[in-house]
């Protein structure tokens, strides 16, 4: 594994971040300077200009729209849109779905979904997680019957912790179709316009005051047969595939360095007494700490690109990518937390419409609560690192 840049690599760094300068939109940086949440309009103006430019799916292949880019390429540009503190890309149909779609879906589906996730004309969300089958996926109790014509699916449920679900377009469903077979053999893999009748979308208020997931129920809907991806009862498969792509990008290694560069910021400037936070002993122990980490993990990832690059698929590394990165990012927010002190306590103060009130201490204090509540979900979603630790134990260790 060669750790230096090839000139040609320096080259495309450059121009990322030249790129980035003249077309990240400017009305982003401001709402993210501001801490403002972010609208779909937002998430789809810099999914525009990545699509004009042809820089949307770095992942892609380019038969379907793809750049071409290198294992290395996709990973510089990583680095510099979290550098950059670009907003991220939703990935629900450029990393999840889109995936799926040109590996197991059929030529007219295709032809008929992938452009529009592209363009961000289809604003995706996932339907996976059901109450009572959360990281026990494969009980899920979702069910879909065939109409006596074989043209249609008939989906009743509940799906929960559906992020973002109020501003989608399309959604991708498990559901049960073989109630009698193996849990995982009777599953399929559905794509459902979300303005179907029967379906219901109701928020979830999160801890920090974010409406960022939803309920989502299913009643009487009615789904077209040639919206199913694969094989019917074969859905799993596709599950399996799209939770590894999914867990990879959890890692987030680039957007925790970054995290962690703004923590050496504030711990530099906050005091301690009559000393920067950062000179405190324990409190510099956890940074260091933290960083020892977070460079191990991205050695792991540089390691599975390599292997990207040499023709290798990834086995348990997506596995370890995901566990570890989901623990370094809830300890960057408990070390803002844990810089913010009470100035971190009064969070939803001064975000109200109307609301004259200002929130105490620094500006940048007023997010860490929402933050640390919000991040404590990533060692659940993609699969809880519980069940990340037994696929390991078994794909590596042969228990």
């Amino acid at each position: 594994m060669n750790l230096e840049f090839s000139p040609e690599e320096i080259a495309f760094r450059d121009e990322v971040r030249a790129f980035i300068a003249e077309s990240y939109p400017a009305q982003l940086r401001g709402k993210q300077d501001e801490g403002d949440d972010l609208t779909k309009e937002d998430f789809l103006s810099w999914h525009r200009v990545l699509a004009a430019k042809g820089w949307i799916a770095p992942a892609w292949p380019v038969e379907y729209g793809g750049p071409g880019w290198t294992a290395t390429q996709r990973y510089i540009w990583s680095e510099e849109t979290a550098r950059a503190d670009c907003i991220r890309i939703m990935p629900f149909g450029i990393t999840m779905v889109g995936p799926v779609i040109y590996t197991f879906g059929t030529a007219e589906q295709k032809a008929r979904f992938l452009p529009r996730i592209l363009s961000g004309e289809d604003w995706w969300c996932q339907g996976y997680s059901e109450p009572g089958a959360g990281s026990d996926l494969a009980s899920l109790r979702t069910r879909a019957v065939l109409t006596d014509d074989g043209q249609h699916y008939i989906v009743n449920g509940q799906k929960t912790w559906t992020t973002m679900a109020q501003h989608a377009d399309w959604g991708f469903f498990l559901v049960r179709t073989n109630p009698d077979a193996k849990q995982q053999e009777g599953i399929s893999f559905l794509l459902i316009d979300m303005k179907t009748p029967g379906i219901t979308v109701r928020p979830i208020i999160t801890l920090g005051g974010e409406h960022e997931v939803n309920e989502v129920f299913l009643e009487d809907v009615k789904v077209p047969v040639e919206n199913r991806i694969y094989e019917e009862n074969k859905g799993w498969t596709c599950a399996k595939f799209l939770l590894a792509h999914e867990r990879a990008g959890i890692a987030g290694v680039a957007a925790s360095k970054r995290g962690i560069e703004r923590i050496r910021d504030i711990a530099g400037t906050e005091m301690d007494g009559d000393r920067p936070l950062l000179a405190n002993p324990f409190y510099r122990r956890k940074v260091a700490e933290l960083e020892m980490d977070l460079t191990a993990l991205e050695f792991t990832e540089l390691r599975t690109l390599a292997n990207e690059a040499s023709g290798k698929g990834s086995g348990a590394e997506a596995n370890v990518l995901k566990i570890k990165g989901s623990e370094i990012q809830q300890r960057i927010t408990e070390l803002a937390l844990e810089a913010a002190g009470h100035y971190g306590a009064p969070y939803f103060r001064g975000f109200g419409e109307g609301d004259n009130e200002h929130p105490i201490g620094p500006d940048w204090a007023t997010r860490t609560a929402p933050s640390y509540f919000n991040m404590r979900k990533t060692t659940i979603y993609g699969g809880s690192n519980e069940v990340q630790r037994n696929i390991i134990a078994k794909m590596v260790l042969g228990l």
